[in-house]
């Protein structure tokens, strides 16, 4: 493409031209030129040129005044504001060259004619020559118009996305990355509108945006055109898909489906000024997904095809032509953040004593401060805030840039993981806890907090100053063992935070967690509904279960979205999941639980574990178990899913419990599934040989073995000091079950603490010749250390 030409096609662009039309629209024609034969599909669209923008600036005699504007406030002697104001002035005021005008009408008369619409509603677009770069998002800065039509209108919004070059916000940014004002020039993007306001619109991140997890596309859905969810004005539908699985047409590797409030939408407006305006949505809209699976699929492989020809992590946005169903990339750019750190470093930070929490919302970053509050809800008081303050307010727009960079922390009450508060945020290294939905109502300004966010993708205001510590970890320095090194999780939002660890895989999943957290009502409450006694109960699990008809299938659908973000994580090496392991006083505590749980004197050694699976009390509660279970393997396509079964105290109920399993189409060995069971009683040990017929390998859970070897109560204060793992009874119950598994050629693993407190407990496993040893990540390191001197010695 011609560096003298005022105007050029996006078909005949390229990554190259960068200088020439700027990174956003140089993108587009890369994916046109490129990327459509692999059915990327991207509207048509030109663009003016940065020698437009020169010519535009010479002709109306404004480039020395642009200077000396800018000298004047550099110098002190004038305001950002009235810096702005004055050089927008003359961008606003200007006069079009007379070859320029007709190049930007004659190419829309083109793009009009090619739709075979009279003045083609199109989206007008700013695109910096230095914008997206790898260390510059320029998020926000730059204004866009939408729904623009006819010839004047057009030339209007091209010249008022030249005056956008010198907002107040892109002024401040552009000072604070480096980069020189008068040698930055601006090409206007002009797109053919999708139909997005009569559908939905979103931005889509090839990577997790807040661990940097590269095996899943991270996805915003919100109804009517995409400015709201930029703006973070909307509490969007956020939506999770492992890519490994993408390439199987058969699997549905969705992990997470999130319904978003999405209050408002944007939409067209009935006359031409203003183009668009926000509207409530419907009831339906707000219970419904933006989005079906077969699209939230057919996007996220889009986006794996995208970063794969860029070959980095990807920020792109969206759009649904609600008239004919079809979804569009409307932009695709360089994510910004996690292209700049080391992979190989890891930095963790843990909040110590917590206090009440205040507020919760979506974590963005996985820092944690804490400090006084400084609550602003409008961008004309920004004047009050106090630097180094946590901002409260109730969203962001690139006016509130240049206080965002001097705050601790920020919190909103609008806007999700792609909003302009969540990208900026990123990019600034603050972190954030946005769409809390209630903060400038329940916080207050001076009000002493902890913000937090590394606790996983929720995050939380704690009332009062906490001890915030810090870990920071060269993996490289790591050395590879031969006993496999597993973690203990529970948490599904929290899994990606450690995906760097060379972790061996998961040793230990607790689905209790996510019954708890993610589900929260007792299965058996699904299934008999309409037996409940309780009232409030039923209405209770009426408004949880809302979009489920029928009532079971939220269990199994949460069941099986929450552990697949588990498996996930170190996908393929295998995730050992197990079984529901509540004890009867625990499951009573779950919503509609009471009905359906009995009183026991003594629940630790009662009806739990295996005993429930088969029994009439909890077989159909089991029964949905499985069918998540099997959700997870056969439709999501997680088969490094294993099989765990807790508390199985004699041969005859391992037995019945394959039974049931079976029952429920989870068969052991088929489809390579793997069945294991938890080694906590001394009958699992005495019987060792015989377990192993039926199970595929053994995970000793030592506080449950120790408690019953020794006969001491675990939570007995009075008996603490006898309760020992190292003790010489627990020790031989432990060596005797490994060589039993080593002997049966089955696996054998521990998942405990002590491996982590006791260096020489360590030792002695390595000795034995156990397979594995499964800790909480924070103990990862130490065990890991302890093994290595181990396996010299």
């Amino acid at each position: 493409m011609s560096t003298t030409a005022l105007v050029c096609d996006f078909k005949h662009l390229a990554c190259g031209d960068v200088a020439l039309v700027g990174g956003k629209i140089s993108s587009l024609g890369e994916m046109i030129s490129r990327l459509a034969g692999q059915g990327i599909p991207v509207p048509p669209g030109f663009a003016t040129t940065s020698h437009a923008y020169w010519q535009y600036i010479d002709a109306n005699r404004i480039r020395e005044k642009i200077g000396n504007f800018v000298a004047e406030w550099q110098a002190g002697h004038e305001t950002l504001a009235e810096t702005g104001r004055a050089i927008r002035r003359l961008f606003i005021r200007g006069q079009w060259p007379a070859d320029a005008a007709a190049a930007i009408t004659t190419a829309y008369k083109k793009l009009s004619t090619e739709a075979q619409i009279h003045d083609l509603p199109v989206a007008v677009r700013s695109s910096a020559t230095a914008e997206d770069l790898p260390d510059a998002s320029f998020a926000g800065q730059l204004e866009s118009y939408l729904n623009i039509t006819g010839e004047d209108q057009l030339l209007d919004a091209c010249r008022r996305c030249y005056a956008s070059l010198f907002t107040d916000r892109a002024i401040s940014y552009r000072q604070t990355k480096g980069f020189d004002h008068t040698s930055i020039a601006l090409s206007v993007g002009v797109q053919q509108m999708v139909r997005s306001d009569a559908g939905g619109s979103g931005v889509m991140f090839s990577i997790d945006t807040e661990s940097g997890f590269d095996k899943v596309v991270l996805i915003n859905a919100a109804w009517g055109l995409g400015e709201n969810i930029v703006q973070g004005t909307v509490n969007p539908d956020e939506y999770q898909v492992f890519k490994p699985l993408l390439n199987d047409s058969s699997l549905v590797p969705i992990i997470q489906k999130r319904l978003g409030e999405k209050a408002t939408k944007m939409v067209l407006g009935r006359s031409r000024h203003p183009p668009t305006r926000n509207v409530p949505t419907s009831k339906a809209e707000r219970a419904a997904f933006v989005l079906a699976d077969d699209e939230i699929l057919a996007l996220a492989r889009w986006a794996c095809i995208i970063e794969k020809h860029y070959g980095c992590g990807m920020d792109m946005e969206w759009a649904k032509d609600g008239i004919t169903g079809k979804l569009f990339i409307v932009q695709a750019r360089p994510e910004t953040v996690h292209s700049r750190q080391d992979p190989a470093v890891l930095k963790t930070y843990d909040v110590g004593k917590k206090g009440r929490t205040l507020a919760t919302g979506l974590s963005i970053g996985d820092a944690a401060v804490a400090g006084h509050l400084c609550l602003i809800e409008d961008a004309k008081d920004i004047d009050k805030f106090i630097d180094g303050s946590i901002l409260v307010t109730v969203a962001t727009d690139p006016d509130w840039v240049p206080i965002m960079k001097r705050a601790a922390a920020i919190i909103t009450d609008h806007g999700g993981r792609t909003s302009h508060a969540a990208i900026v945020s990123r990019e600034l290294g603050v972190p954030a806890v946005v769409g809390t939905g209630n903060a400038t109502y329940v916080l207050h300004t001076d009000q002493e907090v902890t913000v937090s966010c590394a606790e996983g993708d929720v995050g939380f205001v704690y009332e009062g100053i906490s001890d915030i510590s810090t870990t920071t970890v060269d993996l490289t320095e790591l050395p590879a063992v031969r006993t496999n090194i597993m973690l203990n999780l529970a948490n599904p939002s929290a899994a990606y935070r450690w995906w760097r660890l060379p972790a061996d895989g998961i040793g230990l999943a607790r689905m209790e967690f996510v019954v708890t957290n993610a589900i929260q009502v007792h299965p058996m409450a699904l299934i008999h509904f309409d037996r409940l006694k309780d009232e409030k109960v039923q209405e209770q699990i009426a408004q949880l279960t809302t979009g489920y008809p029928h009532k079971p299938d939220y269990f199994v659908d949460k069941l099986a979205h929450g552990l697949a973000a588990l498996c996930a994580t170190f996908f393929p090496k295998p995730t050992i999941i197990r079984l529901s392991d509540f004890k009867t006083n625990e499951y009573a505590g779950l919503v509609g639980g009471a009905q359906f749980e009995p009183s026991e004197e003594n629940p630790m050694l009662g009806f739990r574990g295996a005993s429930r699976y088969y029994s009439p009390l909890y077989r159909e509660g089991f029964a949905l178990e499985c069918r998540a279970i099997k959700q997870l393997r056969e439709v999501m396509g997680f088969t490094n899913a294993v099989v765990m079964v807790p508390f199985c105290r004699t041969v005859d109920e391992a037995k019945k419990v394959l039974e049931v399993m079976a029952e429920n189409g989870l068969r052991r060995g088929e489809g390579g599934l793997e069945v294991y069971v938890m080694c906590e009683i001394p009958s699992n040990v005495i019987l060792a040989e015989r377990f192993t017929e039926h199970f595929d390998g053994f995970s000793i859970g030592s506080n449950d073995l120790t408690q019953l070897t020794l006969g001491v109560d675990r939570d007995s204060s009075l008996l603490a000091d006898l309760f020992d793992e190292q003790d010489e009874a627990v020790k031989w119950m432990i060596a005797r079950v490994i060589r039993v598994a080593r002997e049966k050629k089955s696996k054998v693993g521990i998942c405990g603490q002590a491996p982590s407190d006791h260096p020489e407990f360590a030792r002695f496993l390595v000795e034995a010749g156990i397979d594995s040893i499964s800790v909480i990540p924070d103990s990862f390191l130490a065990v890991k250390r302890h093994v290595v001197d181990s396996e010299k010695s």
